[in-house]
C-alpha cells in the first residue's frame, strides 16, 4: 500500500504529485550556534531555559523557511541536533565518551564507546516532532540515524562484533519509532550513510529494518537514505528492505550510476537528490527540471520523491533556501509538463536502451 497520497498538499494544482521533501539537516541561524556557545560555556550565565528558548526559536524560524519555500514535507532542519550520531549516544545508556575526534575538513565529533549493553531509557525525538508538528502547517518528516550508522561510528567494547551491536540498537530505534508512532508521525527516514561505504555488510542492515519496522502500522511512511558510496554494490538486493522508499544522493556524482538502478525494476519510490549539497552554486530551475527527468528514467511519476542530496547544513542559509526554492519549482513544472502530455516517462532498462 502506497502512504504517499495523505502527503499530497489539498490545494495541489497539478493532477501528477512529484511529493517534495528534504533529507534533514539545514544551516543554523548564527545567533543559535552563539547561544550554544553560551550555554557550554561555565562562565556565562546563559542557562538551561535560555537555551531552550533559542532551540524553539530556531526550530520555529526554520520550519517556517521549509514551508515559505514551497516544500511538502518538512522538517525543522534538525537545529536542536549537534550531530548525527553523538546527539543519539548522549540518549541511549551504555555510551560514554572519549573526547572530540577529526572527521573531515575542519569538522569534529565526540565519538562514542559502548561501554555496556545498550539500553532504551529517554525518548530521542519525540518532543522534536510533537514542535514542529505544531508550529508547522504541512506534514512534517523525522530523520533518525540508523542502528547499523550508530555501531559502525562508535567504538564497540561490549558486544562481540559490530553486527551484535547493531541489532541491539535496532530493538531501540524500534521502541523510538514505536513512540514517534503514538505521537502523530507517519513520516520516518532512517539515515544509513554508513551503508553504501561498507557494502558487504547490507544483509546486516536487513536484518536491523526488519527488527526496525516491527509492528509500525502500514500507513507510516518508512524510508532509508544512503549517501556517498557504490550502489551497484547494493542494489537491487536493497529492494527487498522493509521500506517504501529510498532517498540516494546523486547530483554529486552528476549522475553517473543513475544506470545501477536501470537493469532491475525499481519496485520501490525512489527518492532522488536533484540538487547538489557540496557546492554553493544554486541550480537554476531549468537545471533541476533535467535532473528531475533522470529519475522518471528509473521510476514512473507516482513512485518519484524529490529532494536534495542530502542534509544541507554545511550551506550558506541563503544557498540552502535558494536550493529548495527552485527545486519546489522545478518539481510543480514538470508536474505540469506531465499534465500536459509532454514528457515521455519510459522508466527502467527500456530507458537505459535508449540512451
Amino acid at each position: 500500500m502506497s502512504t504517499r497520497e495523505q502527503f499530497r498538499p489539498e490545494d495541489h494544482e497539478n493532477d501528477h504529485f512529484l511529493l517534495t521533501t528534504v533529507v534533514g539537516s539545514y544551516p543554523k541561524p548564527k545567533w543559535h550556534d552563539r547561544a550554544r556557545e553560551l550555554f557550554e560555556d561555565d562562565d556565562s550565565d546563559f542557562d538551561l531555559d535560555d537555551w531552550e528558548e533559542s532551540k524553539d526559536d530556531a526550530a520555529r524560524l526554520i520550519t517556517e523557511e521549509h514551508e515559505r519555500a514551497g516544500v511538502d514535507v518538512v522538517t525543522d532542519g534538525e537545529m536542536r541536533r549537534n550531530e548525527m550520531v553523538e546527539y543519539f549516544a548522549h540518549r541511549i545508556d551504555g555510551y560514554d565518551f572519549n573526547g572530540r575526534v577529526k572527521v573531515w575538513g575542519h569538522n569534529y565529533f565526540d565519538k562514542p564507546s559502548v561501554v555496556d549493553e545498550v539500553e532504551y531509557d529517554e525518548q530521542w525525538l519525540v518532543e522534536e516532532f510533537e514542535f514542529t508538528n505544531d508550529v508547522a502547517d504541512a506534514p512534517v518528516k523525522v530523520p533518525i540515524t540508523g542502528p547499523y550508522t550508530l555501531a559502525s561510528w562508535s567504538f564497540n567494547e561490549v558486544y562481540d562484533d559490530e553486527e551484535q551491536l547493531t541489532y541491539a540498537l535496532a530493538d531501540l530505534v524500534n521502541e523510538e519509532i514505536e513512540a514517534l508512532v503514538d505521537a502523530g508521525a507517519r513520516y520516518i527516514q532512517i539515515d544509513e550513510p554508513a551503508l553504501a561505504t561498507t557494502p558487504d555488510d547490507h544483509a546486516i542492515v536487513g536484518e536491523a529494518l526488519e527488527r526496525i519496522v516491527d509492528d509500525v502500522p502500514e500507513d507510516v511512511r518508512l524510508g532509508l537514505h544512503v549517501c556517498y558510496g557504490d550502489y551497484s554494490r547494493i542494489y537491487p538486493e536493497i529492494l527487498d528492505y522493509p521500506v517504501e522508499e529510498y532517498d540516494l544522493e546523486l547530483a554529486n556524482g552528476g549522475y553517473e550510476q543513475l544506470d545501477v538502478f536501470k537493469d532491475d525494476e525499481f519496485t520501490k519510490d525512489f527518492a532522488m537528490g536533484v540538487v547538489d549539497v557540496h557546492t554553493a552554486e544554486v541550480e537554476s530551475v531549468e537545471e533541476i527540471k533535467e535532473n528531475i527527468k533522470k529519475g522518471l528514467e528509473v521510476v514512473p511519476p507516482e513512485q518519484l520523491t524529490v529532494s536534495p542530496d542530502c542534509g544541507v547544513k554545511l550551506l550558506p542559509r541563503e544557498v540552502a533556501y535558494g536550493k529548495m526554492e527552485n527545486m519546489v519549482k522545478a518539481a510543480r513544472e514538470i508536474e505540469q509538463e506531465l499534465d500536459a502530455g509532454e514528457i515521455d516517462v519510459v522508466a527502467g532498462a527500456e530507458a537505459s536502451a535508449d540512451d
